[in-house]
């Protein structure tokens, strides 16, 4: 998935989407992406003590948090407000929310924890990569297997199956663990895309890394 390169043929829809909040602060709207997007942490992570059935509110907070993270970005350019330290809490939020998503999803005891520990450390180097390729003055780098787009509309993707699959369907397992339990794969629909976001992210971070490298002048010899 590479949602970031259709971004162009989503602009007549973006100016829509983005009309109603052409008044409000970019920053307010990243706070709004931010705190969706943590309570949707929330609402994962009380799945151990509660229910699957949390994975639903969490699914569509994701996915309406991951649109506010969109429209922040296009109401700063759209009104000319974008500034440099709009940019830098627009990134941080973003960390914070990435890292709070995947926190809240391991401790939900549907994913592995080792594996939801380096599919997180994937999307920080992920991310540190494109920022910084900016702070060494190549600009700000999106491209890659996974971008935030992609990880946002995937974790929602597997948390919304996850719901889907514990519903009391004939066929759901019973225990979590089980979820994909066919000849021996003990894995569930979240740690599949966890996996993607290893593999994915390591290959992400290592290409965005050799084209910056690659562009730097070489030390006087």
């Amino acid at each position: 998935m590479v949602l970031e390169g259709y971004r162009r043929r989503l602009e007549p829809y973006l100016e829509r989407i983005c009309r109603p909040y052409l008044s409000y602060s970019p920053n307010t709207l990243s706070w709004v992406a931010f705190g969706l997007l943590a309570t949707a942490a929330v609402l994962a992570s009380l799945v151990r003590w509660t229910s699957p059935v949390l994975f639903l509110p969490a699914a569509a907070l994701i996915l309406v948090g991951g649109a506010f993270d969109v429209i922040d970005g296009e109401v700063a350019r759209r009104t000319n407000r974008a500034s440099v330290r709009g940019n830098f809490l627009d990134h941080v939020l973003d960390r914070y929310a990435d890292t709070l998503l995947v926190i809240g999803i391991a401790v939900s005891s549907y994913a592995n924890p080792v594996i939801a520990l380096l599919a997180l450390a994937s999307l920080l180097l992920t991310s540190y990569m494109g920022t910084q390729a900016e702070a060494v003055g190549q600009g700000r780098m999106y491209g890659g297997l996974l971008t935030r787009a992609d990880r946002l509309v995937l974790l929602c993707l597997a948390v919304f199956l996850e719901f889907l699959w514990t519903l009391p369907w004939p066929w759901a397992p019973s225990e979590p663990w089980a979820r994909f339990a066919l000849n021996g794969f003990p894995f569930t629909v979240i740690d599949v895309v966890l996996v993607y976001f290893i593999v994915a992210g390591q290959w992400t971070a290592f290409s965005r890394a050799r084209r910056v490298y690659a562009r730097l002048a070489p030390p006087p010899t």
